[in-house]
């Protein structure tokens, strides 16, 4: 998977609904769905999506399907930011000068 991969996968705000739901604990669809105003294959579909961008695993117990965060479908996410690492601290240094000189 890539960035951009899981930045389309968090786009919708369904899904990103339905991710924070997985952030609690492991789920099913019918539990994933509840209080969402959506159906049984639209939520098996966003489900479909983050599994794609390597977000989300699912278990297989019997005839039912858990699904859960996967926590190193993040690493792309957090390689991209980190190439921007050596650049935020400059910039924030900037930022606090300038206010500084704007309180002054």
């Amino acid at each position: 998977m890539n960035e951009s991969e899981i930045f389309r996968a968090l786009a919708d705000p369904t899904r990103r609904a339905v991710f924070e739901r997985l952030l609690a604990g492991e789920k099913n669809a019918t539990e994933l769905r509840e209080g969402l105003a959506i159906s049984q294959p639209a939520v098996s579909q966003h489900i479909a999506v983050l599994r794609g961008a390597g977000l989300v695993s699912e278990a297989r117990v019997g005839r039912n399907v858990n699904y859960s965060v996967n926590p190193d479908g993040f690493a792309p996410l957090f390689d991209w930011l980190s190439r921007y690492r050596e650049f935020w601290p400059h910039r924030v240094d900037r930022l606090k000068k300038l206010l500084r000189e704007i309180d002054q």
